[in-house]
This record gives structure tokens, C-alpha cells and sequence, in this order.
């Protein structure tokens, strides 16, 4: 399995993905350490990337997980995965991709935007974000994990849910 936390900046992905990893002892990925220096400019300018930005940067982050599939390793993943087709091209790297979107309203997450620091995504492109969000859809393996609770809270959620997948 491989559990790929979604959802726009701000959400936590990084955060609880990253301590679902170190809990359970899985590989973790960091989506946007995989993208060029030219996406990470136009991020930081406050310029939306197009599809065209994203389409070597999901494949490359596909490969990741192909590549821990081949060894036979269920993985973690922060990364956007905004809209539907994203998410198809993530889920070309193993049959069993599992999406974990970290949600709630725009307003919270903007709170939590303007109070961080050293991070490259602008509190500006929120609205960007949001616009392009496709949530989940039916067919789509993967839940909603509502991230209005605290930050440990969350977590917790998170890792059952994993550990439930995990489970089978």
C-alpha cells in the first residue's frame, strides 16, 4: 500500500504524513522536494503552476512509488494531488495508491498559512489551490480527514486509518 496524504497548502500534509511515516516505520516522500527549481521560483513569485509545470514532477513522484513497490515496501506521500488526473497519474506507480485528504475550510487553513514560516507556497495562492481542488470521488481509493481538530488529534486519525489499511 502506499498512502499518499492530499490536499491544498497549508492542510498539514507534510506534518502528519511525515509522523504517520515515523510511526509506523514506512518511507516517506516529501512531494514538493521533487520539484524542479523553475516550479519552486514560479511557486515563490505567487504564479500558479500550469499542468505542463506538474507533469514531470507526478510522473518523477509515480516513479517513487513504482520503485517501492518493485521492493515491496508500502510508503507515505505528502503532496498536493489537487485535481482528479493527478491523482491517475500518481496511481500509475503501484495498484494499491491510497489517498488521505486533509481537509477543512478555507479559513482555517489560512489561519494556519499566515502563522508558519519558511515555506515557499505563498498564503496568497490559497485561493488558487482551493479552486482547483477536485475532491475525492467515489471510485477513487481514500478517505477525508478533517484537520480542524488539533494537530495531534489529526495524527492519530491518521495513523488508524493507515494502520488499517495496512491491516486489510
Amino acid at each position: 500500500m502506499h498512502f499518499v496524504f492530499m490536499g491544498v497548502s497549508g492542510s498539514g500534509k507534510s506534518t502528519v504524513a511525515g509522523q504517520v511515516a515515523e510511526r509506523l516505520g514506512l518511507p516517506f516522500a516529501e512531494a514538493d522536494s521533487f520539484h524542479p527549481e523553475a516550479n519552486i521560483a514560479k511557486m515563490s513569485q505567487g504564479v500558479p503552476l500550469t499542468d505542463a509545470d506538474r507533469g514531470p514532477w507526478l510522473t518523477t513522484l509515480a516513479e517513487w512509488i513504482r520503485e517501492h513497490e518493485r521492493r515491496g515496501e508500502a510508503t507515505v506521500m505528502a503532496c498536493s494531488a489537487l485535481r482528479r488526473a493527478y491523482r491517475d497519474i500518481l496511481r500509475t506507480g503501484a495498484p494499491s495508491v491510497y489517498f488521505l485528504h486533509l481537509d477543512a475550510p478555507t479559513e482555517v487553513i489560512a489561519a494556519r498559512m499566515r502563522a508558519r514560516t519558511g515555506h515557499f507556497m505563498p498564503a496568497g495562492l490559497l485561493a488558487s489551490q482551493a479552486a482547483t481542488l477536485e475532491p475525492l470521488e467515489p471510485d477513487e481509493p481514500g478517505m477525508r480527514i478533517d484537520i480542524a481538530p488539533p494537530a495531534e488529534d489529526v495524527t492519530d486519525a491518521a495513523v488508524r486509518a493507515v494502520t488499517a489499511r495496512l491491516r486489510g
